[in-house]
């Protein structure tokens, strides 16, 4: 887990949640979100997972990801890598259908900015839409900053030792909620589409740079 913000209550997202770009993540994403994973260092993996997970560990918890059944959210930089992300976990339990898990990690050098809270915010109103009622949390006692979320969301905390499970009760699905979570893919979908855009695009005027300055090279040895 990371240090983001305290979020808004479910219901009340902060109006300014749209600008931070967060879209929905598929399978053709698997092997972004084990980066993103694989470069968590062994405190973060701890606060993560519950248990500092090897690469090996992480490599099979990406692998089973089911992407019909749950539901994942990331935030790309400008290099279209994946820095920060939430899973939406769904009980197996089709009678149990209406409960939800929430798990968040954001990269170290992504600190700071509220990312882990918008993530939350996100995951709340999906959860809403998909009628999840209750989302819970489970994370170690010494996760304050997952703790804070939580608790600022108004989730009732239980402290068992060294762990901690937090019950979040969700409010129906209305209007406002669903425009909300088509407006928030729609945003994000075109900041991802206008990265990728300029990433190819200073691809091609590198590889431009490197033809121009063979041919100088060239001309240069023909000459001497």
């Amino acid at each position: 887990m990371s240090s983001p913000d305290a979020a808004a209550p479910p219901g009340h997202e902060r109006p300014d949640a749209g600008t931070v770009p967060i879209r929905s993540l598929d399978i053709d994403h698997r092997a972004s979100i084990l980066a993103h994973l694989l470069a968590l260092d062994t405190a973060d993996r701890y606060l993560r997972f519950g248990y500092a997970a090897t690469d090996e560990q992480i490599r099979r918890y990406v692998d089973q990801l089911n992407f019909e059944r749950d539901m994942l959210f990331g935030i790309f930089n400008r290099r279209l890598h994946l820095i920060a992300m939430a899973h939406l976990a769904f009980s197996v339990d089709p009678q149990l259908r209406s409960c939800a898990e929430f798990g968040v990690s954001v990269a170290k050098t992504s600190r700071g900015k509220g990312y882990g809270s918008r993530l939350f915010e996100r995951a709340v109103v999906q959860a809403r839409n998909e009628g999840v009622s209750q989302l819970f949390i489970h994370a170690l006692s010494e996760n304050t900053a997952m703790l804070k979320i939580a608790r600022n969301a108004g989730a009732v905390l239980e402290r068992a030792g060294s762990e901690t499970d937090a019950h979040l009760r969700l409010p129906p699905a209305d209007f406002d909620s669903r425009v909300s979570a088509l407006l928030s893919e729609q945003v994000a979908l075109t900041d991802y589409h206008l990265k990728a855009q300029a990433k190819q695009f200073w691809g091609l005027i590198g590889m431009l740079q490197e033809i121009r300055q063979g041919v100088r090279d060239a001309r240069d040895r023909m000459r001497n």
